[in-house]
């Protein structure tokens, strides 16, 4: 997977179709292999390290500098996310790792209290992770103070596009001052996200980390060749009679198929839970923290480790995924369990 930030001061309003659309690739800018050479304050680098990050990914060792460098500390940041678990997510990080400087953080959702949301922001926060339509909400009901914001961070902004969030996201930005500083977090670089540097930027600085830069360090991956799709239920459970797993979690590509699995487990005497997007908001949270807590064993990635189940017609398939995650997926040893 590709990934690409880009930053600018955005100095103009939309509209301006017939402008060029500029952009400054980051060739020739050497990467900060660590958070120590990033000059940040020893209060906030406490909390990096305190939340157990190490060393910067390598998006982070090329764009946390022209972010720093494009703007004065600034009064409010807004980031914008297209899931409440990905905006509430983020909150909890930006909280954690500003817990040395008092950084008050605060997730904008639906599905949660309006009264909470206008009580917060009243009380003056200094980042918003939220969601469109929600801070849509805020916004018209001048709930939030938009000539404060200083810096707009677009997250997952492929995805953003891809669900129909454009409207909801220029509608935020109308109402955000001129001098603002805009940075797109995004996989890919799809011809709407150039469309939309075009409408929010003047001169960005495009920030792109090749495919070959992000592989999967630190997750063990492995598949289980088996005959037919039949057989998968009953390989999983003989790895689950087989090694010792905290927790787990089991992707399955389809809402059907989480159901069903789920059902098929639960009449195996295995205590899972499982979720999925067409449970209401309420029960994903507290499924999610129960999970975490660690009240339920499975929630249908064990720690660390990915086991792929493949048919033969799915070795082509894995072998491209391999390929394009310039990652490596050996088929299961039989020593397994020493391995994890």
């Amino acid at each position: 997977m590709s990934a690409a930030a880009t930053t600018s001061r955005a100095t103009r309003r939309m509209g301006a179709e017939d402008e060029k659309l500029v952009i400054e690739t980051t060739e020739g800018i050497e990467p900060i292999m660590s958070f120590d050479q990033m000059g940040l304050k020893d209060d906030l680098l406490r909390g990096i390290y305190n939340y157990g990050f190490e060393k910067p990914s390598a998006i982070q060792q090329r764009a946390v500098m022209p972010i720093i460098n494009g703007r004065d500390v600034p009064k409010l940041t807004l980031i914008l996310s297209p899931t409440r678990e990905l905006a509430s997510q983020t909150e909890k990080v930006i909280r954690t790792i500003g817990d040395f400087m008092n950084i008050q953080a605060h997730a904008c959702i639906g599905g949660k209290s309006v009264v909470e949301d206008i009580r917060k922001l009243e009380h003056g926060v200094h980042v918003v992770s939220g969601t469109p339509g929600r801070v849509c909400d805020m916004i018209k009901r001048r709930t939030m103070h938009t000539r404060a914001i200083k810096l707009l961070i677009l997250d997952e902004s492929d995805e953003m596009l891809s669900i129909g969030f454009k409207d909801q996201i220029y509608d935020v930005y109308r109402h955000l001052p001129p001098e603002l500083q805009v940075c797109l977090i995004s996989a890919t670089l799809p011809h709407e996200i150039l469309e939309m540097t075009s409408k929010f930027m003047t001169d960005p600085i495009r920030i792109l980390v090749k495919r070959d830069e992000l592989t999967l360090e630190g997750i063990k991956q492995f598949f289980v060749a088996v005959e037919m799709e039949e057989r998968k239920f009953d390989t999983l459970c003989d790895l689950y009679d087989t090694l010792t797993i905290t927790q787990a979690v089991i992707f399955c590509n389809t809402k059907r198929k989480v159901d069903w699995l789920t059902e098929k487990m639960h009449s195996n005497n295995f205590t899972v839970s499982s979720m999925h997007g067409d449970m209401p908001q309420k029960e994903r949270d507290a499924i999610m923290a129960e999970f975490r807590d660690g009240a339920t064993r499975v929630l249908i990635t064990t720690d660390g480790v990915a086991i792929n189940f493949v048919k033969s017609d799915d070795i082509k398939i894995l072998r491209d995924i391999e390929q394009y995650y310039s990652t490596q997926i050996d088929e299961m040893p039989m020593n397994v369990a020493d391995l994890i």
